[in-house]
């Protein structure tokens, strides 16, 4: 039997897993069959066949797993790198709809808001690393996951203590991150083919939103824009329900 709700596919940010949706999930599947699958070369995703990768082969085997599930054009949803990958497979004709929050790749041209970026990713990456060994007991600690998380949310000491552990090893354990952190790729999808959504979160440390937004109503001036209240860069850190709202707006589009 055919599902009466239509697929959606929720594609995390870099260093980052589908488990990062987790609280997410339950909010969307009323409304729609979710898939939350992890990125190549990321912990507990698709290993990567061909190195250095490159974010097109992310969305490439992005597209294949969508071929997989029978998906020809499902609703997509995206942060940060899984934003930029969703446009993209929207340019391919591959989306319904395409909600990206603060979605990563408009930094062409600009190259100090990319390095800028990618210092920080790069400090978590060094972060998650050298302290994998006692990281467990000290995230037990809500100060201590407020201040480890501080780039990526507004309040990271909401995250269930187990949470941010997983979230730890998915950022220390992705295999690709030093590749893409050191690509020089820029977002290329101008014509995704699909109403858009783009939704920056007031407080991002990583993609400012004061840096970003003009990028975005230039480069996609068809997508709806709006500003996410009180959330950091990974907004499902600190809001689940606003982001499962916002991405249901979004399907409503499509």
């Amino acid at each position: 039997m055919v599902s009466a709700r239509p697929d959606l596919v929720l594609l995390h940010g870099i260093v980052m897993s589908g488990a990062v949706w987790r609280e997410v999930v339950p909010l969307l599947e009323p409304h729609h069959r979710v898939h939350a699958p992890t990125a190549l070369g990321h912990r507990g995703g698709p290993a990567v066949r061909r190195r250095p990768a490159r974010l097109a082969d992310v969305v490439d085997d992005a597209e294949r797993h969508l071929d997989e599930l029978g998906l020809e054009r499902p609703h997509l949803a995206g942060n940060s790198m899984g934003g930029w990958v969703a446009l993209e497979l929207a340019a391919r004709g591959r989306a319904a709809s395409v909600c990206a929050l603060s979605p990563a790749g408009l930094w062409q041209g600009d190259a100090a808001a990319h390095s800028g970026a990618v210092r920080k990713l790069r400090r978590l990456v060094w972060l998650a690393r050298v302290s994998r060994p006692v990281a467990p007991p000290f995230l037990r600690l809500p100060p201590v996951r407020r201040l480890v998380l501080r780039d990526v949310a507004e309040r990271g000491d909401r995250l269930a203590a187990a949470d941010a552990v997983r979230t730890a090893l998915d950022t220390a354990g992705c295999a690709i991150a030093a590749d893409l952190l050191g690509s020089d790729e820029a977002l290329t999808a101008r014509a995704p083919g699909c109403p858009v959504t783009v939704a920056w979160s007031e407080h991002d440390a990583i993609l400012p939103v004061e840096r970003f937004g003009p990028i975005v109503r230039e480069r996609l001036p068809e997508a709806t824009f709006r500003i996410l209240p009180s959330v950091g860069h990974v907004p499902m850190i600190d809001d689940p329900n606003l982001v499962a709202a916002t991405v249901l707006d979004s399907t409503r589009t499509g």
